[in-house]
């Protein structure tokens, strides 16, 4: 077996895996590594919707804004007050690092970064380079991490976490190619593989995305919010967020059997006014929201039960809904389309002139919108739980770090993009700990123990998932999936044909027995509690949100202790 030492590996080449490299490089840690599975796979580079956003401090406009007052937003109930005001505080400058490395934001004639309001928010401070914001990011990531020469080793799959008793001791990896395994003996450890997309079958994630939360739960790191997730709706031939000037057109929905027999089921089940009411809405509140299910998100409700009919739900951008008129709009909605200079006669000419590239994407990928309709199911997109961290994404696992969506630093209400920016933020503060903590690799023998897989049939678990534990949850159901989760992971053997898939199934199945109970335990509370919910291994509970702290704003105070850090830093 090959062997190597690192001080500081990174696993992970998406937004957060990236940004945390260059920044320990940018603050000169010399010995460090960088392990992806692909490079050019993962959420980060293959994702987005018709204008991806990004979520900071407002940068434009009249509008009043304070990083105390981004905070405030950011720490819903369950989310701990310390990782919300970093996330804050931190925002402008790690937009700015984006700017800076040729992101293309849009900035207005005086230098503004102007912003609009998107879900879970209450001021105007989203921006978006278009629907490829975080590819954009991601490459210009990598062009500076490619600029320092960081060393990477690509085509490699992390499989364990070895952990001594001071904590991250060393990582086992999979050589793809050579078909060889290498261990890694390091004393941090940065872990950016974003949101476990593999555990549901119906997701927006793209097929390069898989996750690897099992192997920080394995090494003894919690979960925090394993149960708060965010579906939408997304295409399935192509898989993308429709969100945004997709619904704001005001698409008709239809919905066809096996028959080829199409019908309007929006309409029938609301009424063609109400229809087209909520039809605009979902471009602002297109995540299932619980709380709006007798509004916008009846959209969502009806499209999975024609589904479960066996009917394919399609949104037609050739023709307008029925009941379709200038006065069956709401106010809203006609002045919107109207100011977006959006008043053409079919959804598809609306869309068109709102947002162009977003025709073009689909163009792009065989699919023509001024042609065919196009196939669509509420989909898995986004974690807004993951590994509880500190507020230097540190886990309790010393030396064991979580950023970007692996890292559980939001809760049921994360509002819209704010990921974007928690990849940036996480990262950094990661990169900057460690420069200043000084683990050094431990000396001590560290033994391989072979590895004990499962065997199983990977959609069949992820079809069970989305059938009983997405954004419908079934408890008995749930029960018995996580009975067969643990049975699978009992039944393993030291032998098997492809190692690759069987460590991607061992992981899946760590992540869905955790998220399963993180998921009984909180439809089995007996009040709408407050606080996180940490789960550990299988077995969860419910624990306070650590408040937004107190701090020093005295300048000559904080002046003085950021000295003394640089100079802890230097030397």
């Amino acid at each position: 077996m090959r062997e190597a030492a690192y001080r500081t590996l990174v696993i992970g080449s998406g937004c957060a895996g990236l940004n945390a490299a260059d920044t320990l490089a940018a603050r000169g840690e010399k010995s460090l590594l960088l392990v992806t599975e692909g490079m050019n796979c993962g959420t980060s580079r293959n994702t987005g919707s018709d204008k991806q956003t990004y979520y900071k401090l407002s940068l434009g406009g009249d509008e009043a804004d304070s990083v105390g007052e981004l905070a405030r937003s950011l720490a819903y109930p369950d989310v701990n007050g310390d990782n919300a005001l970093c996330e804050a505080a931190s925002s402008a400058a790690c937009f700015f690092k984006l700017c800076a490395l040729g992101v293309p934001f849009p900035v207005n004639e005086f230098g503004e970064y102007v912003g609009y309001q998107t879900d879970h928010d209450t001021r105007r401070r989203a921006t978006s380079a278009g629907p490829l914001t975080s590819r954009y990011m991601t490459e210009a990531l990598e062009a500076s991490v490619r600029a320092r020469r960081i060393e990477i080793l690509d085509r490699a799959l992390a499989a364990r976490i070895v952990t001594d008793k001071t904590g991250v001791a060393a990582l086992d990896v999979y050589l793809k190619e050579e078909k060889e395994w290498m261990r890694i003996r390091c004393a941090n450890l940065v872990l950016c593989t974003g949101g476990p997309a593999h555990i549901y079958q119906d997701r927006v994630y793209p097929e390069s995305q898989h996750g690897m939360s099992g192997l920080a739960l394995e090494a003894g790191a919690e979960g925090a919010n394993l149960d708060c997730w965010q579906y939408g709706l997304a295409s399935v031939k192509f898989r993308w967020n429709l969100s945004g000037s997709y619904q704001q057109v005001i698409p008709r929905y239809i919905s066809v059997d096996d028959k080829g027999t199409e019908r309007e089921f929006l309409a029938d089940a609301l009424g063609e006014t109400q229809a087209i009411a909520f039809t605009f809405l979902k471009g602002y509140q297109w995540p299932y929201d619980a709380y709006k299910v007798p509004g916008s998100s009846q959209v969502d409700i009806l499209v999975k039960a024609e589904n479960d009919l066996g009917r394919h739900v399609y949104l037609d951008y050739r023709h307008n809904p029925r009941g379709w008129s200038w006065d069956n709009l709401s106010a809203e909605a006609a002045a919107y389309l109207k100011s977006s200079g959006a008043t053409q006669e079919t959804p598809f000419e609306r869309l068109c002139t709102m947002n162009e590239p977003a025709v073009r994407l689909y163009l792009d990928h065989g699919i023509d919108l001024e042609k065919e309709p196009l196939e669509i199911r509420v989909c898995a997109q986004h974690h807004n739980g993951g590994i509880a961290v500190d507020s230097h994404w540190q886990t309790c696992v010393p030396g064991l770090y979580v950023c970007g969506e692996a890292a559980g630093t939001f809760g049921r209400k994360r509002p819209g993009g704010s990921a974007l920016n928690s990849t940036q933020v996480g990262s950094m503060r990661a990169a900057e700990h460690i420069m200043t903590n000084q683990r050094t690799i431990s000396s001590a023998s560290l033994p391989f123990l072979p590895f004990s897989l499962p065997s199983g049939n990977p959609e069949a678990f992820r079809k069970e998932m989305t059938r009983i534990a997405a954004f419908q949850r079934e408890n008995t159901g749930m029960r018995k999936l996580k009975a067969l989760v643990e049975s699978a992971l009992s039944c393993t053997s030291f032998k098997t044909d492809d190692i690759p898939q069987a460590l991607l199934l061992k992981d899946l199945l760590l992540t869905q027995r955790a998220v399963l109970s993180a998921m009984l335990f909180a439809a089995e509370e007996q009040s709408n509690a407050c606080g996180v919910l940490m789960t550990s291994a299988a077995e969860s509970t419910r624990v306070p949100a650590r408040p937004i702290p107190e701090r020093d704003l005295w300048f000559e105070n904080v002046w003085k202790k950021s000295r003394e850090k640089q100079q802890g830093i230097k030397s």
